[in-house]
């Protein structure tokens, strides 16, 4: 296992290699990457895309015209359809 004081030693020697500007700069960029990634991974996918073209198929097929119109108007005009089917 390596310890604190060959942990210093290396630290040591990349600011010698890379100046200490050069360091801060790869730490705030590992630690940005290190953000990004919990974010990926703690929130869910966002499928509304696919939801969404799933809804305008499905309001094709019954002959509603989904152009120039938002997923909330499709949606009214299927739950209408359904309505007068009933």
């Amino acid at each position: 296992m390596i310890g604190w004081p060959e942990l210093i030693l290396v630290l040591v020697i990349l600011i010698f290699i890379f100046g200490a500007t050069k360091m801060k700069d790869l730490a705030k960029g590992l630690g940005e990457g290190v953000r990004e990634f919990k974010k990926a991974t703690s929130e869910p996918p966002d499928d509304s895309e696919d939801i969404n073209k799933n809804i305008i198929e499905i309001a094709q097929k019954q002959g509603i015209v989904t152009e120039g119109k938002d997923i909330k108007q499709i949606l009214k005009e299927i739950e209408e359809l359904k309505k007068e089917e009933s």
